[in-house]
């Protein structure tokens, strides 16, 4: 419980994004829409280096 204190709610809440973002690639992929699901799946990395960078400039780096 600590550490889901730790992470915060917004951080929590993208990285439930995330992970909603694979099953839905995964998905499709397994059902035979290759070209979308890489389209999706590509959109989970996207997100997590838009907040990555998004909190590097707020610490001033």
């Amino acid at each position: 419980m600590d550490f889901i204190k730790k992470l915060g709610f917004p951080n929590l809440l993208i990285l439930a994004l995330c992970l909603l973002i694979i099953g839905v690639a995964e998905y499709l992929f397994l059902k035979g829409d290759q070209l979308h699901a890489i389209f999706i799946g590509l959109w989970a990395p996207t997100l997590l280096g838009i907040v990555i960078f998004i909190k590097q400039i707020k610490n001033g780096r």
